[in-house]
């Protein structure tokens, strides 16, 4: 059976769990059991619940909005091969093949920079190439539809950065700094903390830490929702849309190329 990336993360976050229970038998046997819980340990768990909390508000409004693009990458593509189509159809004479081999190969290497196999300057350089081709078909067709291709250009440049910038920025990185070290802090004062009878100690110490370490790797996850490329990444925006896309869009142009030799 195939281990996807969600997968993934529960075991890690099960195999540190696991790391820490066993630390807690450790510390109990060896009378290291140093630290009392009182109402101030409780109160900074809930304090740092509460920097979590804010932590995961914070990268859902980005997690959102990427859930979109995507889907307006591929209406971008599919608008594109649709109006040269079109040329093609009011004017037999007019070459639009290579116009669309152009798009229908931009938008597989559009798929493949999801997963990093392209640079993002290399893709926008791509993206420009588009520019000559739209000039050239300015004698076969009205201004007007030469200004659409391009402000549908414009649209798949603007998406472009904004992925490229969703997908290189952390949200607020001194956040995950605090919230990394009171995580550390918390899981070890369980470890040495004196919970009587012994084994609510380790019930309290694997559900807590199991809660903010999967927490936060959780928040790590949905801050980058184009993470494809990284292996414990399981919480990203559907691509299928797209997929779809560059199927019908590399159909079109094949079929384009077919006619034309």
């Amino acid at each position: 059976m195939t281990i996807n990336n969600r997968h993934r993360l529960l075991l890690l976050v099960s195999a540190i769990v696991a790391a820490a229970i066993i630390a807690k038998l450790f510390v109990h046997y060896q009378g290291w059991e140093i630290i009392t819980v009182n109402p101030l340990f409780s109160g900074i768990v809930a304090a740092n619940v509460f920097l979590m909390g804010f932590l995961l508000n914070g990268v859902l409004s980005d997690f959102k909005e990427s859930e979109r693009l995507p889907g307006e990458l591929s209406a971008s593509l599919e608008n594109l091969v649709q109006e040269v189509s079109g040329i093609r159809m009011a004017k037999p004479e007019a070459k639009v093949g290579p116009c669309l081999i152009i798009i229908s190969q931009l938008s597989e290497d559009i798929l493949s920079w999801f997963h990093k196999k392209h640079r993002t300057a290399e893709l926008l350089e791509h993206l420009n190439d588009l520019t000559y081709q739209f000039a050239v078909m300015e004698q076969w067709t009205q201004a007007t539809l030469v200004a659409r291709l391009k402000q549908e250009q414009s649209n798949l440049r603007r998406t472009l950065v904004r992925i490229h910038t969703i997908r290189e920025t952390s949200f607020i990185s001194s956040g995950y700094v605090l919230a990394d070290f009171v995580t550390i802090l918390l899981c070890a004062g369980l470890i040495f903390a004196k919970i009587e009878p012994f084994y609510e100690s380790l019930f309290f110490v694997g559900v807590i830490s199991y809660l903010m370490i999967y927490l936060l790797m959780l928040i790590r996850d949905l801050d980058n929702p184009f993470g494809y490329y990284e292996r414990y990444s399981g919480e990203d925006v559907s691509l299928k849309p797209l997929e779809d896309a560059v199927s019908r869009i590399t159909k079109i142009a094949g079929a384009e190329v077919s006619t034309n030799t």
